[in-house]
């Protein structure tokens, strides 16, 4: 059995409060000539206002890895678990079919 190089091991940590995630319904993609920014969004019913939960901003390059990495990973999936349909995304603030809470 090889020896396993440790030069090229990157020891990642996650915390508890981030390996929870953030749940999102929304995400905005914008770009510089140096950068993307990628906006997390969650959106719920009846509410006109939502916010920024998370915001990740990436190099050009970095980008486009995740691109292929996702495209990846959705093709993996797909593999085991069948195609994934896609809808047009509704029209915004999303309504999700019921009616609007009131207080």
């Amino acid at each position: 059995m090889e020896e396993q190089n440790n030069e090229n091991q990157l020891n990642i940590e996650l915390s508890e409060e981030v390996a929870e995630g953030i749940f999102s319904n929304l995400a905005i993609i914008t770009h510089s000539n140096t950068e993307f920014v990628l906006d997390f969004i969650r959106v719920m019913p009846g509410v006109p206002k939502a916010r920024v939960k998370s915001r990740i901003i990436l190099t050009p390059e970095h980008a486009k890895r995740l691109v292929e990495a996702m495209q990846d990973n959705v093709e993996k999936y797909e593999a085991l678990h069948g195609r994934i349909k896609t809808q047009e995304p509704p029209a915004l603030p999303m309504g999700f079919g019921g009616p609007t809470a009131q207080a």
